[in-house]
């Protein structure tokens, strides 16, 4: 869940490297660094501070050149120190190896799992570790595999890689050269256009190169690729061992350097919680209909062999997945399963091959989720398909169907607008499947399209409440600890609510169904514990209320989310927040929209880094 990019260019490419940094700051923040090839050696700089302060390092050190490759760093092995950060050295084996000027220089995204034996085998050819990662063993493998071919000896360190990784390493005897290599973590290739034909770059992430090129080519599981000047070659292994070259389509990309610029907000997630309403209607703009095509070409038939759906997600995605669950049983009559995507293809589980598979990931890149999926086609369950955010990652690539929201960049590392969207796509999976099950009448279906297409107005009036949460945030930011209730469909929701509150303010959250307070949560709550509730106008509501009535006779501070008609009053103990409207099964989206607005002005009352939480980072492709 690192950031990479590389260059190898006529110009100087230190501005470029420490920009592509900034775009892929969302990936790691624990550490950055950028080295560079100058007047025949390797030099580096290296920061545990933000970016900017590696560009001010970069600037004061002069660094001028050609080729190199920079990095971002979530930290997995090793602490968030100057000599865990990358890029990372080869200087070859001996006792002052450490010290000595670099040969090979080395950044790497991913988590090598084999690095163990790799160190032992190492250690024992004389080469001495400054770090505690797993990524300088990958640069003494390359040192120690080099004859003087860079290209080659990626190859023949890859063979010698278990896990995942993407890698960008350039070496001081080959000045104008940088490889790079994927298995696992995502790797584009840029192509320099115009006047700067020629120039070549790799990258985590096409926006990166936002304002360089638009040429962009992704590479594939085990492709090793090599820059020069005017040149790339690709290669592949394959299954005979060897790596034989193969072309990979360049697409033109427009990835907006607006995207990832905050114009009048205060933070990101702030932007990306005020641009639900766009991001919805970008992602309903093409649905014409309810049909299954919206996933896809041959979804019809996929939907009349299936009979049952099992959902594979993370994190926010997983409640996302959770909340479809209800829609799915109640909307389309077909039973439902969802799971934690790291659990999953760990334990015993029974398949089916009349199963749909859906996987949900904003990024495309989820670690988890790739591998699980992964697992579930080997479990003999071959119909796949995807809910993303990115058209071109590999979670798309690896499903048979999938549907494309339309969210947009989303840098907050607390994801917003990306699971509203998703929350939309499972809604239309819901309709396409009862439509095809003879379960959704043409009134049925017209309906539920006047109530999609309402939802951007609808999301906009929600958040003009932001005065009134913010006035609540005051109250939070005070506290250590917070329960949300929700019942039914808005059980997930509350899930989602505290899953914000803690990612981005730190106040230690958990969520549990309403009816369950009796069981446990119950004995937590005093004066000192704030209880948000969601409480739609539902069939639930009765239940619900008499669920705030036990925190009330405990002496709980309840905070309600209310829709109209509730009589659900402010009073001692009892604060409400009133919805706009109530709007039945896509209730959820609006509710869950006040519940991250109430995060983020917690997190800003508190002080709190909103947008690069501490210990956390976006595109988790660490497994």
């Amino acid at each position: 869940m690192c950031g990479i990019v590389g260059a190898v260019s006529a110009r100087n490419i230190v501005p470029i490297l420490v920009e592509g940094l900034k775009r892929l700051e969302y990936r790691g923040y624990d550490s950055c660094g950028v080295a560079v090839h100058r007047q025949g050696a390797v030099v580096r700089a290296r920061s545990t501070a933000r970016v900017a302060e590696l560009q001010a390092q970069v600037d004061a050190d002069h660094l001028v050149a050609g080729t190199g490759i920079a990095h971002t760093r979530w930290a997995t092995h090793g602490a968030p120190a100057v000599h865990n950060a990358h890029p990372h050295f080869s200087a070859g084996p001996g006792p002052h190896a450490p010290d000595a000027p670099g040969q090979v220089a080395l950044v790497h995204n991913g988590i090598i799992e084999n690095h163990d034996d790799l160190r032992a085998e190492l250690q024992v050819r004389g080469y001495v570790f400054a770090s505690q990662t797993d990524t300088e063993v990958i640069a003494h493998l390359v040192h120690h595999l080099y004859t003087g071919d860079l290209f080659e000896a990626v190859q023949q360190a890859t063979r010698r890689l278990r896990g995942a990784y993407a890698i960008a390493v350039f070496s001081r005897d080959e000045p104008q050269r940088v490889v790079g290599a994927r298995q696992g973590s995502p790797l584009v290739l840029g192509i320099g256009t115009g006047d700067h034909a020629g120039e070549n770059f790799l990258a985590s992430d096409a926006m990166a190169l936002a304002g360089v090129t638009d040429q962009i080519v992704y590479l594939e599981e085990g492709d090793v690729v090599d820059l020069q000047i005017g040149k790339t070659w690709i290669t592949a292994v394959q299954p005979d061992g060897r790596f034989r070259p193969v072309e990979r389509p360049v697409r033109t990309v427009q990835a907006h350097t607006g995207a990832a610029e905050l114009g009048p907000y205060r933070h990101y997630m702030q932007k990306e919680i005020f641009e639900q309403p766009k991001a919805i209607a970008d992602t309903l703009e093409a649905v014409g209909g309810v049909t299954p095509e919206l996933f896809g070409d041959g979804a019809y038939r996929v939907f009349k062999e299936v009979d049952r759906v099992l959902i594979l997600a993370c994190g926010t995605s997983y409640y996302a997945g959770s909340t479809a669950k209800y829609w799915l049983e109640s909307v389309a009559a077909i039973p439902t399963s969802v799971e934690i995507a790291s659990e999953y293809r760990y334990r015993d589980s029974v398949s089916d091959p009349r199963t749909l598979v859906v996987t949900i990931s904003q990024s495309g890149e989820t670690a988890d989720t790739l591998a699980a999926l992964k697992h579930a086609r080997a479990q003999g369950m071959p119909h796949t398909l995807t809910i993303c955010n990115v058209a071109t990652s590999a979670m798309v690539r690896e499903c048979a169907l999938h549907f494309i929201t339309r969210a947009g960049a989303e840098i907050g590392v607390a994801s917003t607008k990306a699971f509203t969207t998703q929350l939309v796509g499972l809604y239309l999976l819901a309709l396409s499947l009862a439509q095809v099950r003879g379960r959704l009448s043409e009134a049925q279906e017209a309906e539920a399209l006047k109530a999609l297409r309402h939802l951007p107005v609808a999301v906009q009036a929600v958040l003009a409440l932001e005065p009134q949460v913010m006035a609540w945030s005051e109250e939070f930011a005070r506290k250590e600890n917070a329960l949300f209730l929700g019942r039914g469909l808005h059980y997930p929701v509350a899930l989602e609510g505290a899953l914000k509150l803690k990612e981005i303010s730190y106040i230690h959250a958990e969520a549990y169904p309403a009816g369950e307070l009796k069981h446990g949560p119950l004995a937590l709550v005093t004066s000192a514990m704030p209880v948000v509730t969601v409480a739609p106008n539902d069939a639930l509501l009765e239940k619900l209320k008499s669920n705030l009535q036990e925190v009330r006779a405990r002496g709980g501070e309840l905070y309600v989310f209310a829709d109209a008609d509730t009589r659900i009053e402010n009073d001692t103990g009892t604060h409400v927040i009133r919805m706009p409207e109530h709007y039945g099964h896509l209730s959820p989206i609006l509710h869950v929209v006040p519940l991250q607005l109430l995060a983020y002005h917690t997190a800003c009352a508190r002080g709190t880094d909103v947008d690069k939480p501490r210990n956390l980072a976006k595109s988790v492709t660490v497994e």
